[in-house]
């Protein structure tokens, strides 16, 4: 493997960091610190272990769901109806939101629990089939409910923990959170962007989703999953490159030129 040794400056470090991640901003860099609150909305620590320790049981309830499914897979039965207790799962996170508006790990959650039953292509009419996804038949009008609750949820998630000011500290649970939400969007709307064509985005009206393209929703996927990075989800970080059409180019630019200036053997 050739080694080649780069005296690159800070600007050409910003600049390769840019390529990697299309939203990154030097100016904008997070810091993970374990002594602020577990979260900026509940401050007082019995509060927030009494809510956290509910959201877990449900948590809990809903893995042994994922495995009690693998085991009938498994066997080839079908003893428990599991999406029915999904729902259930759901709606003990829905009255937890409704108890406590301002968690937003609990809106996380619920987002990700309804991607479990619906799949991410509940923003397309009539999309094909989602093997993934708990619920294979489902009306336009209770896709569009969903569709709303999720786009909403995350949203909600993201407004309540995303950091003001630069150079913003955060605790490890809002880091967290605030990662699995935007990259749970980003997986919603690459889903979307790669159904268009034959199939048309249906969303409420009042929704920004309902008058985007398909490069929309693929820009805006990139931009979500580069914000996933940023929190620390080094996947989604990687994925915001393969799904940014400018950057793809900037990216293949660059090593081209890096090529012709340091040699085929910089690939190698």
């Amino acid at each position: 493997m050739a080694y080649v040794d780069f005296n690159l400056s800070r600007r050409d470090l910003n600049v390769l960091e840019k390529i990697k991640d299309p939203e990154s901003d030097p100016s904008l860099l997070i810091q993970v610190d374990p002594s602020l609150p577990k979260d900026p909305h509940i401050l007082d620590a019995h509060e927030y272990q009494s809510i956290s320790q509910q959201e877990r049981e449900i948590i809990l309830s809903i893995q042994r769901l994922e495995v009690q499914q693998a085991k009938q897979q498994s066997e080839g039965t079908t003893d428990t109806d599991i999406a029915e207790e999904y729902r259930k799962c759901v709606s003990r996170l829905g009255q937890l939101i409704q108890d406590h508006p301002q968690y937003a790990s609990a809106r996380n959650n619920r987002a990700q629990a309804l991607r479990r039953l619906y799949g991410d292509s509940i923003l397309v009419a009539d999309a094909p089939r989602n093997p993934q996804a708990l619920l294979q038949r489902v009306d336009d009008s209770e896709r569009l409910d969903v569709a709303k609750t999720v786009l909403s949820d995350l949203d909600h998630a993201i407004l309540l923990l995303a950091p003001k000011v630069a150079y913003s500290r955060l605790s490890p649970q809002v880091a967290r959170t605030l990662s699995n939400a935007h990259t749970q969007r980003a997986a919603i709307y690459l889903m979307t962007s790669k159904l268009l064509g034959p199939n048309t985005v249906s969303v409420d009206a009042e929704r920004p989703e309902a008058s985007w393209s398909k490069l929309d929703f693929e820009e805006q996927a990139s931009r979500d999953f580069a914000m996933g990075g940023r929190y620390g989800n080094e996947i989604a970080k990687a994925l915001a490159v393969s799904t940014n059409p400018t950057a793809k180019l900037c990216g293949q630019m660059v090593r081209e030129a890096m090529k012709k200036e340091y040699g085929p053997g910089l690939a190698s």
